[in-house]
């Protein structure tokens, strides 16, 4: 099935990141887990939902996207080393950066324009840019004060 391939692609990506980001600092690398881990659960959801409405049995769905999160790991123990230069680490997030634009503009954003005519129109549209504008807004304030969190680990 592609969406076993494809997701566990997609998590090795994630796993370097967080490899690649724990190679530069443990603070990078905290707050790379919690945004792939934001990232994740909507993602993981989906793609059980879509094994379950393929006719997967929940406890089968459940195990074969458990499978598929252990890739990560391999991405993680990839990341680490790689990530030791600077060079490998910048390519590393240029990569999974794109590959989160992707997801995000491809995959999930075409879902905002189906509507399905059981709510009203102007409230899914606000609700969606409330979404849209406090993703914005998280990014910005981690972006600007990134330098300015201090975590004694």
């Amino acid at each position: 099935m592609m969406i076993i391939l494809g997701d566990s692609l997609h998590n090795f990506g994630d796993g370097l990141a967080i490899g690649a980001a724990f190679s530069l600092s443990i603070a990078a690398g905290l707050s790379t887990s919690i945004a792939v881990l934001c990232h994740e659960i909507p993602h993981e959801l989906g793609d059980l939902a879509v094994l379950i409405k393929q006719g997967i049995r929940l406890r089968t769905a459940l195990l074969m996207n458990m499978m598929c999160a252990c890739s990560a790991f391999l991405g993680l123990w990839v990341g680490i080393p790689l990530g030791q230069t600077e060079t490998v680490r910048e390519w590393i997030f240029a990569a999974v950066a794109g590959m989160f634009l992707y997801v995000g503009l491809v995959d999930m954003l075409p879902m905002l324009h189906q509507y399905d005519g059981k709510s009203n129109k102007v409230t899914v549209a606000i609700l969606q840019n409330i979404g849209f504008l406090a993703g914005i807004g998280i990014i910005l304030v981690i972006a600007l004060y990134e330098d300015a969190i201090k975590l004694s680990l």
